[in-house]
């Protein structure tokens, strides 16, 4: 399998030698966490490995000790702790740890899918970490594989095979850098198997996985769709409650996301109506659906990152109101609308729900994203008015 550089290595380097934090990296699992933070580390040190765990059991001296920190002249090594949130007294450990020698070692903390579940309750750690969330490959980041000085960069032209990849294999590392159709569909079957013979397990005390993952696939074809819990209670047999916990839980262990509406200063909107996304795009069969997702997908990354970067508070919503107009995303920046995306697989007239909630919500940006349109040189956000704009040129402005 090829191997290519991340954006998240660069993050990374740029982090451990500006900030004295420690930097916690979360996201979902295969995403390439562990490959990232070990590409950084001077000392690896993985809770599931049985000689590592008795060193972290041994104190933060032993850990310091086995890094080198008390030999004159060693430098300042790198120690990348792995699955740490196994251990039942990881928040005072790290605790402990970085207050005796964080001073003189960086500190990466990594893991499954459910460090940010264990985050919860970390208050003793506040100031002592900066989040980083990681997300699959996306088109810029195939474009330009370092952090940019702004949130948004310069139009790029991605290339048709890595174009073709991300639409057909999605973005996590391994099916997308492999790129065979057999090695895809055997990737997403260990990974489902993954999330339900183990994370869902470990996280939640559930008795019905099997109709959970029911559940799940369920969510999986309506990715994009609006979420009626009620709706997915009654073909699943579960009560509205049960549903809400699961979808709550799915969302925390990073299969899929919900995008929320924006109603401020929107008239008749829709208040409550979530929609949900699959994180694997790939994976869902209508093109219209896997455009969608793939676009929302790319937002997220986006959002979250300018967020952990400290570019600003960024959010991702939609809108729809009660006469069934509707605009697929909106972005927000500190609380203000800052621009608006409908997506299409051809369609080349303009949506004219783009203008009317461009007007109403002051948004400065408002585009219809087409994915068979070829890219331009040209930048989307030198527009102002509603704009047809090539997806592979809007989603390359990104993260």
């Amino acid at each position: 399998m090829d191997h290519r550089p991340r954006i998240y290595d660069a993050l990374l380097a740029e982090h451990l030698a500006a900030h004295r934090q420690m930097a916690w990296v979360s996201g979902p699992r295969q995403v390439g966490k562990t490959t990232v933070c070990r590409s950084r580390g001077t000392h690896y040190l993985n809770w599931d490995n049985a000689d590592d765990r008795r060193v972290i059991l041994r104190g933060p001296a032993a850990v310091a000790e086995a890094a080198g920190l008390a030999v004159l002249g060693a430098g300042r090594p790198t120690i990348v702790f792995d699955e740490l949130h196994k251990y039942s007294r990881w928040r005072d450990f790290l605790k402990g740890f970085f207050d005796v020698h964080g001073a003189r070692a960086g500190v990466v903390v990594t893991g499954s899918s459910r460090l940010e579940v264990f985050r919860r309750g970390g208050d003793s750690l506040m100031g002592r970490y900066f989040l980083f969330r990681m997300h699959p490959w996306s088109v810029a980041e195939c474009l330009h594989p370092a952090p940019a000085a702004a949130p948004i960069r310069p139009p790029g032209r991605i290339d048709a095979e890595s174009w073709t990849a991300l639409w057909e294999h999605g973005g996590f590392p391994e099916p997308f850098l492999r790129r065979e159709s057999r090695f895809t569909r055997r990737w997403r079957a260990s990974r489902q198997e993954q999330l339900f013979q183990h994370d869902v397990r470990e996280v939640a005390q559930l008795q019905e996985l099997a109709t959970l993952e029911t559940f799940a696939t369920l969510l999986a074809e309506r990715s994009g769709q609006q979420l009626v819990h009620a709706n997915l209670a009654r073909e699943v047999g579960v009560s509205v409650d049960t549903a809400r916990r699961w979808v709550d839980l799915l969302g925390r262990l990073h299969h899929g996301f919900l995008v929320r509406p924006w109603f401020a200063n929107v008239a008749k909107s829709l208040r409550k109506e979530p929609k949900w996304y699959l994180r694997d795009w790939g994976a869902v069969e209508d093109p219209g659906a896997r455009a969608e997702t793939m676009v929302a997908c790319h937002l997220l990354k986006a959002v979250e990152g300018w967020s952990d970067l400290g570019w600003g508070r960024f959010e991702l919503r939609y809108l729809r109101d009660k006469l069934k107009r509707e605009v697929d995303f909106l972005v927000v920046r500190d609380r203000k609308p800052w621009f608006l995306v409908e997506v299409k697989l051809a369609e080349r007239a303009l949506s004219p729900a783009l203008g009317h909630f461009q007007a109403m919500t002051k948004a400065p940006h408002a585009f219809q994203a087409v994915f068979d349109l070829e890219p331009v040189e040209a930048d989307c956000f030198a527009e102002s008015a509603p704009m047809v704009v090539p997806a592979r040129t809007l989603l390359s402005q990104l993260l």
